[in-house]
């Protein structure tokens, strides 16, 4: 059956970012995402320049295997050409992006991705994140060292160890070549989306809205929604089961979609990209920023990871250790209470004083036997003797006591 693919592209700023710095394009074949980084007149340019430079990858090819290389390729020369601006345009030091791409040939996707925004499929009513976030935590989690749970709210889930930029001439680049299929929906997004909306609101968002263009504009509100305050895109490519020849026609969004402007600051101070500012993170205030995948700045983020599950480990050892105590302190009290107070009742054959209360925890009573009497139960009334076999109580010794004297005086 022959396919065609029905494609939106949507981008919002956010809530809080004063410019839009990703950059989605939705072509006749090729679907491209980029999130940039490096500050308010950095990161736009960055995904402007990497998205620009894929499209032109648009183009047919006699293989996916062709298409991946040459995806491979545009992104490694978009690499080149951020370098180059940085170059001639030194305030922008340290700028970077992000990019996921996509190419269809013919019922396979050759794709290319690098940094932390996404490409899912959603097939036959499933879900699945299709490509690994360049991250830190991501790194844990692969090793098993935490859980995806605890990766969501780690204070290092926004280190991002791979992104284009101007740190290296030639960047370490996923690629791969998947099978599709009539009736695939493929979504490539920034992390604007994918950090603030769960998979579970995604896929039922896809599976309910037929049309890719409201499909996409339903996410992005449901980012904002969430109160995200990055930007986010959203880029849908369906593979339409029809056949229908009225695909979309291409589209930029985004930074991509503005023409480019270097207005150099001269107050601007250049960074280097380990310390800039990138997304900015679901639950803490501060942003994500790059660091570059070195042994030595890992090693440090997996001591620093240690330090920190040792302190969450100190903290509920001694959580516990309060609780145990403040647990061990009502028992004790408990117990002393117990003690303080007394009943009359049998010892067998004879009345007998007990210090404590009538209860048993398990096998362990909380009364015994303080005074052995002469008093003989067979010697008291009927009533005297129902009233000690049920136990009388009584608040203190004197009170316990004064009992005892008027049973004797009821036995002869």
């Amino acid at each position: 059956m022959s396919t065609t693919v029905k494609s939106a592209a949507v981008s919002h700023v956010g809530k809080i970012r004063a410019n839009n710095q990703d950059s989605g394009y939705a072509g006749r074949q090729l679907f491209v995402v980029a999130d940039g980084m490096g500050g308010h007149a950095g990161g736009d340019i960055a995904s402007a320049i990497a998205v620009k430079r894929i499209m032109e990858a648009d183009r047919p090819f006699t293989s996916a295997h062709d298409a991946e290389f040459a995806l491979q390729s545009a992104l490694v020369a978009a690499n080149s050409l951020i370098a180059e601006t940085v170059f001639d345009h030194p305030e922008l030091t340290g700028m970077g992006t992000t990019v996921t791409a996509i190419v269809r040939v013919g019922n396979q996707l050759a794709l290319a991705h690098i940094g932390d925004s996404r490409l899912y499929l959603y097939r036959s009513g499933v879900l699945e994140q299709v490509t690994v976030d360049h991250t830190f935590v991501q790194r844990l989690v692969d090793s098993g060292r935490i859980t995806a749970e605890e990766a969501a709210v780690h204070p290092r889930r926004s280190v991002l160890m791979r992104v284009l930029g101007d740190v290296e001439a030639s960047p370490e680049i996923d690629t791969a070549v998947v099978d599709i299929e009539p009736g695939d929906r493929w979504m490539l997004c920034s992390d604007g989306l994918s950090s603030y909306v769960t998979d579970e609101k995604i896929a039922a968002v896809l599976s309910s809205v037929p049309s890719p263009r409201d499909a996409a504009e339903r996410l992005v509100r449901e980012s904002l929604d969430q109160g995200a305050p990055d930007n986010v895109t959203v880029v849908i490519a369906d593979i339409d089961k029809t056949g229908d020849s009225a695909a979309n026609p291409p589209v930029l969004v985004g930074s991509a979609a503005l023409p480019l402007e270097f207005a150099a600051d001269p107050s601007r101070k250049a960074l280097r990209l380990p310390t800039l500012l990138l997304h900015p993170l679901k639950a803490l205030p501060e942003d994500s920023h790059f660091e570059p995948e070195s042994d030595e700045f890992l090693q440090e983020l997996i001591r620093e990871d240690r330090r920190r599950a040792t302190r969450r480990r100190v903290s509920w050892l001694v959580a516990v250790g309060l609780v145990i105590a403040l647990i061990v302190t009502g028992l004790v009290v408990g117990y002393r209470w117990t003690q303080s107070r007394y009943y009359v009742g049998a010892n067998g054959n004879t009345v007998a004083i007990f210090k404590g209360v009538q209860q048993s925890i398990g096998p362990i009573s909380l009364s015994d036997v303080y005074e052995e009497t002469s008093i003989r139960i067979d010697d008291l009334s009927t009533f005297e003797q129902q009233r000690v076999l049920d136990t009388i109580s009584a608040p203190n010794l004197s009170s316990a006591r004064s009992i005892i004297s008027r049973l004797e005086d009821d036995s002869p």
